[in-house]
């Protein structure tokens, strides 16, 4: 059996923000329904592989067999550096490094240093892991109307992880009530209507255009990307718990000095060369060059 409060130290020693434990089990029945609901009704637009392995995806033990466990981490990756003045920019999170290498190395680091019994794994959006919610069931925050998690006191600014493990933890953690209350800044903030009440529309979501979207822009999408040609953090701007963000002190989630002497013309004529040196181990290769220049082709002149 694994203390809890080890867990929390070693985490933090590593770099977490927060951390905290569920029990493995199957996911909640009305949660189950509710994505069930969401993906009939095609708010998963083209992204197909959010409608596979649905029976993991309910019950992370048949990625683990005999897990007990999920430790739930977050990773700061608020910018510590500033964007150049009305320059085109890329999401935050994708300043630096690829995150899904640099989360599961700290959780792999994690794992040997709480003495994990084998058939541990670790997982950073490279599974059917309902990320945030096992993060909200360890307690590490809520489910905001952005559908983001935000974290009391921090934001939403983090990469989630999680370390699914066969050993029993002394203690688990509870989840805490939501605090957006009545605010509906992140709905409001949505250019193309993406957020709901209690739903979430990925085809008019700038991000789902941006990266995840293999086929031309929409016109509704290409009117409303401002200045920001890969993702969109306008719900998580808006959202009120983001003015207690701190910069990240990881250095890998910095930005390159190359990156940000880009300017609008270099963008313009931005090579294949140019796209394979700038975001050489970056997340930004999800949307590949041809969908990089296709977006970038339709930012307007500032």
């Amino acid at each position: 059996m694994i203390d809890n409060n080890k867990i929390k130290a070693e985490a933090q020693r590593l770099g977490f923000s927060v951390s905290g434990v569920a029990r493995c089990e199957a996911v909640e029945a009305a949660q189950q329904e509710h994505y069930l609901q969401w993906i009939a009704r095609g708010g998963h637009s083209s992204m197909d592989y959010l409608a596979k392995n649905i029976d993991k995806r309910f019950d992370p033990r048949l990625l683990v067999p005999g897990a007990r466990s999920i430790v739930s981490v977050a990773l700061n990756y608020c910018p510590a550096v500033s964007w150049p003045e009305g320059e085109p920019r890329i999401a935050s999170y994708a300043l630096g490094r690829d995150y899904h290498d640099v989360v599961k190395q700290k959780l792999t680091v994690l794992a040997a240093a709480i003495n994990a019994t084998v058939g541990w794994r670790a997982f950073c959006d490279s599974a059917p892991v309902m990320e945030r919610y096992w993060a909200v069931k360890a307690g590490l925050g809520w489910l905001g109307r952005n559908q983001q998690l935000i974290i009391p006191q921090a934001g939403s600014m983090f990469f989630l992880g999680e370390l699914i493990l066969v050993d029993e933890v002394d203690a688990y953690d509870t989840p805490m009530r939501s605090r957006c209350g009545t605010c509906h800044a992140c709905v409001d903030a949505c250019p193309m209507g993406a957020l709901g009440e209690k739903h979430f529309e990925a085809g008019k979501c700038l991000s789902y255009q941006t990266i995840e979207n293999r086929g031309p822009l929409s016109p509704e999408a290409a009117d409303h990307l401002g200045d920001m040609f890969y993702g969109c953090d306008r719900c998580q701007e808006a959202c009120p718990w983001n003015r207690f963000a701190t910069p990240t002190e990881v250095e890998e989630f910095h930005p390159s000095e190359q990156l940000l002497a880009m300017r609008r013309e270099d963008w313009k004529n931005l090579t294949e060369e140019d796209y394979r040196r700038l975001f050489k181990g970056s997340a930004v290769k999800r949307a590949k060059y041809e969908g990089l220049m296709r977006t970038i082709a339709a930012l307007k002149d500032a």
